[in-house]
């Protein structure tokens, strides 16, 4: 079950021969939530992962009432992730996940740290496909890709493609192009357009992500210049191809996936230290080389689909080990939701207050009847007398 957007599950579980398919769940929280409690009432299971669908969280408490184990998953650093593990996690005891699935280190240790009580922690890294191809070698310059949205939150869309224009102008024969779309694209074709002839930065726009790597295999480098991340895929999907990490040091993600001057080169800024990154790149072949070897070889090692696939079979195995049956699953007759927590408001559209004028206005036509009532019962009771 899907809201919107599939991403890359949907197509591999089919792929897989899993049975499944894309259902657009419009409405309030409450009655996606009654959507959900009606599936899992028709097709019984013994774990359901909401993962970052709102009220499919909120779902999960009553889910769990009856046996279910519930799983979620802290995808990111983020203020939309925090509150996950707020509400979710060190929130109402009622309203916990029996487990919480991080996919860095950093965000396993910092979900530690908080007051987690009732429900279990693991950390299990995302897996990417290994293509039986690397890199393609160029004979050209050094080829630089940016795969992402191109938003300015988080990602500093705009800072990345001045930095790809400038080491494209300063770094004799280097070429860069950006793939992916969002809300901040028109700020990356404005800066192209200003700086076009000198730069050679083209946006080549939205990619599936079935042809990402394909993709991937005609480039040297990959960048990723973010304020933060959980566990970047586009990375990922780049190292395991042989494309060298040029990112820019951060708390999550970063650190444990590109050792600098190992597998990777990783910067302190956007501007000086990225550049200085990428000419020395472009100068020593032979470094790009080792890093590229050692790139591919660390996604092999520890970030292969095979590898993911069997971490979390694992820990589904040791957390329904023993369960024969779940009790029967039934819908409440009133849902008892925590407040709406700021950071998920967006995606808790709740029916009580898309009613409460509705509600207002219901109960301003009681008081005015009552009222009228009041005043002819008084007005006749005068005639009489």
């Amino acid at each position: 079950m899907c809201w919107e957007q599939t991403g890359p599950l949907l197509a591999a579980l089919q792929n897989s021969g899993v049975e499944c398919e894309s259902i657009l769940c419009e409405g309030s929280t409450e009655s996606r939530i009654d959507w959900i409690i009606n599936q899992l009432a028709d097709h019984p299971a013994h774990v359901f992962v909401p993962n970052l669908v709102v009220p499919a969280l909120h779902a999960a408490a009553i889910v769990r009432q009856s046996g279910i184990s519930t799983v979620g998953v802290l995808h990111s650093d983020d203020s939309f992730y925090r509150a996950v593990c707020d509400v979710f996690a060190t929130g109402r005891k009622s309203d916990a996940l029996t487990d919480l699935v991080c996919v860095s280190r950093q965000i396993e240790e910092q979900t530690t740290r908080m007051n987690v009580v009732n429900t279990a922690i693991h950390r299990i890294p995302y897996g990417v496909p290994i293509p039986k191809s690397v890199v393609r070698n160029s004979k050209g310059g050094l080829r630089i890709a940016y795969v992402g949205r191109l938003a300015e939150e988080q990602k500093r869309i705009s800072e990345v493609t001045r930095a790809l224009c400038r080491a494209s102008i300063e770094i004799p024969g280097t070429m860069a192009t950006i793939f992916g779309d969002g809300p901040d694209r028109h700020n990356v074709e404005r800066i192209l357009s200003e700086n076009k002839p000198s730069s050679n930065v083209k946006l080549a726009g939205r990619v599936d992500n079935v042809e990402i790597q394909d993709k991937l295999l005609d480039f040297d480098v990959i960048v990723l210049l973010s304020d933060y991340e959980g566990l970047p895929i586009a990375i990922l999907e780049a190292m395991a191809c042989g494309v060298v990490p040029v990112c820019l040091q951060m708390n999550s993600g970063i650190p444990e996936l590109v050792e600098h001057n190992v597998n990777g080169l990783v910067v302190s800024n956007r501007k000086d230290s990225f550049v200085d990154a990428i000419r020395k790149l472009h100068d020593d072949r032979l470094l790009l080389k080792r890093l590229s070897i050692a790139a591919r070889a660390r996604i092999e090692n520890e970030n292969s689909v095979a590898i993911n696939t069997q971490r979390w079979s694992d820990m589904l195995k040791r957390i329904t080990d023993g369960k024969t049956t779940t009790k029967s699953l039934k819908r409440p007759l009133q849902y008892n939701l925590p407040a709406v927590h700021p950071s998920l408001a967006a995606e808790d559209y709740r029916a009580a207050e898309r009613h409460f004028l509705l509600r207002l206005y219901s109960c301003s036509r009681r008081l005015t009847g009552k009222l009228k009532k009041k005043i002819i019962r008084l007005t006749n009771e005068r005639q009489g007398q």
